[in-house]
């Protein structure tokens, strides 16, 4: 007798039995037709508090407060520019 090297591998399928009558034997299908798919609780977890969050930010928009600082990303091409027209 064969060990299955993991629980969820498939098992052989077995031989059919003799036909009894004149009609040819049709083969068997495996019993693992139908497919189990388990997920890990993160998974669900996860989706659902990102959504949460982006319900609560888009339910109390008024709290937000417009930057009042350069971008960074401004004074990034500044410097770039500056260094590359010396």
């Amino acid at each position: 007798m064969t060990v299955p090297a993991h629980p969820r591998s498939r098992r052989p399928a077995l031989s059919p039995r003799p036909a009894l009558s004149s009609r040819p034997a049709l083969p068997r299908r495996p019993a693992a037709d139908r497919v189990e798919i388990r997920l890990p609780w993160w998974a669900v977890a996860l989706p659902a508090v990102a959504f949460a969050a982006l319900l609560l930010m888009i339910m109390s928009p008024g709290q937000a407060q417009a930057a009042t600082a350069d971008p960074a990303l401004g004074q990034l091409i500044e410097r770039t520019l500056h260094l590359l027209s010396r």
